[in-house]
Parts: C-alpha cells; sequence; structure tokens
C-alpha cells in the first residue's frame, strides 16, 4: 500500500440530524453544524417528521452544509437499529420513498440534495447483502444519478455503486473501533466507542493520511476514507466535533464534502 500524505488532501465530516420526533429531541444538531460538511437527515421511518425535516434542511443550508437523506428501516420503537427480514423491493421502496420525501424539501428550501445514507440496521444489511446494496442502488440512481451514496469502507454498497456507476464515498469512524473483518465493533461490546477525543483524532488521522487503523486485537485494517462519521447523540458531541475538526486542518485536511 502506498502511504498518502495530508498535503493537498480533502475529508468530509458528516453528522446524522434531524432524529427527534414531535416534541421530542434527539441529538446536538445545533452546535454541531459549524463543524460539520454534511448532515444526513433522518426521513421519517426510524425518526424524523416533517416539521423536523423542514427545519432541519433550513438550517444545514443556512450553515453551508451539504444536506444528504438518512433512510432507514420503518421501526421506530427500535431506532432503526434492529434487523428486520426485508426483500431487495422492500429495501428500493424504502429507499425511494424515505429520499424522494427528504429531497421535496430541499427542492422547496431552494438547495440541492448532495448524497444519500442508509441508517443503521438498513446500513449493514445493505453492506454485506448484495442484492440489498443492488437495490439500494438502484434507488438512489433513480432519483438523481449525481447523488453521492455513503457506504461503511470496503462494503458491498460501495462495490454495487461502482458498478452501477454511481458517486459514491467510503465512510469511516472517528470514534468507533474495528475488528480484524473490518465490520465495526458491535455496539453491546466493551471498547465499541472510543469515548477519549484525542484518541478519536488519532485514529483519524491515520485512516485518512495512511489508510490504517489499528483494531481492538492490535491487527492493522486499510480503509479508505472519504468522509467521518460524527455521532451527534454522546455527550458532548460538539466538544468532540471541535477537537476532531481542529486535529484534521493541524494536519493540513481541508474540510469538504466529497465531490464539492
Amino acid at each position: 500500500m502506498t502511504e498518502k500524505t495530508a498535503s493537498n488532501r480533502f475529508i468530509d465530516l458528516n453528522c446524522d440530524m434531524g432524529e427527534g420526533f414531535g416534541a421530542y429531541s434527539f441529538g446536538q444538531d445545533e452546535p454541531l453544524l459549524k463543524y460539520i460538511s454534511s448532515a444526513n437527515i433522518a426521513c421519517g421511518f426510524h425518526a424524523g417528521d416533517p416539521h423536523i425535516m423542514r427545519e432541519t434542511v433550513r438550517r444545514c443550508i443556512a450553515s453551508g452544509v451539504a444536506v444528504g437523506a438518512h433512510p432507514g428501516l420503518p421501526d421506530r420503537l427500535g431506532f432503526g437499529r434492529r434487523d428486520m427480514a426485508i426483500s431487495p423491493q422492500e429495501a428500493y421502496d424504502y429507499v425511494l420513498y424515505q429520499t424522494g420525501a427528504l429531497a421535496a424539501f430541499v427542492q422547496a428550501a431552494g438547495g440541492r440534495l448532495n448524497h444519500v445514507k442508509p441508517h443503521g440496521a438498513l446500513y449493514h444489511l445493505a453492506g454485506r447483502d448484495p442484492n440489498v446494496a443492488e437495490a439500494v442502488v438502484k434507488a438512489v440512481k433513480a432519483i438523481d444519478p449525481a447523488l453521492v451514496l455513503f457506504g461503511q469502507a470496503g462494503s458491498r454498497l460501495l462495490e454495487e455503486a461502482d458498478r452501477a456507476g454511481l458517486p459514491s464515498a467510503s465512510e469511516v469512524f472517528a470514534d468507533r473501533t474495528y475488528l480484524a473483518s473490518g465490520e465495526l465493533t458491535p455496539r453491546q461490546r466493551p471498547g465499541a466507542i472510543i469515548h477519549d477525543a484525542e484518541a478519536a483524532v488519532r485514529q483519524a488521522l491515520s485512516i485518512v493520511t495512511h489508510g490504517i487503523a489499528e483494531c481492538g486485537d492490535g491487527s492493522l485494517l486499510n480503509l479508505r476514507a472519504d468522509t467521518i462519521c460524527l455521532h451527534g447523540d454522546v455527550p458532548g458531541a460538539a466538544l468532540f466535533a471541535d477537537r476532531l475538526r481542529s486535529g484534521l486542518e493541524a494536519a493540513g485536511l481541508t474540510i469538504r464534502p466529497p465531490f464539492s
């Protein structure tokens, strides 16, 4: 593997947003907007509602943050994180329906939908099941073949996007640890979440500048990074985002959306 330096390099910082519902808020959307370059907005299945979608789109456009759709499984009680047995046709319909709804709000606000990132269990299912991955890619391409599809680094979803000629961004995580298989350490396992901001910055820089992440067992994993996911639903998320962005910029990286 050829080592890449941080010189003239670009990286995207993305965050899931608009994940409240009705009177219930979730995450730290407003303070995070000044640190990120892309937002993935919940489209109503796992979280979000029409009012929150509209307002979150407005805030992102006003802040100069690229707007993306964050479609999930129809599982509000499980926050879209529980596995469901769905067919490729259902995956296609779910992504088309939700992305189309958010695209309408973006158009009404005078903006442009930039990307699509599946949420939770749908994200991981599309990452490993080629039939579901193909369905997701077809849905995104049917809406707009210029949309960028976010998928986990090394996943089947990215392979299907490349095969279909759909722009894609390889996503990595600063605050999650990896298994040697390339999968994220399951949340229920000890050490799955990196709580120390400085450790997260070190992992992000290692992945972005060298293409390497150190796994929990000490092995090294090769990863391509086009975008880094930030989680806004953890304590101190804004401070974490500030440190991460500052660390990346100090290393000579420019923060911007993919293909901008």
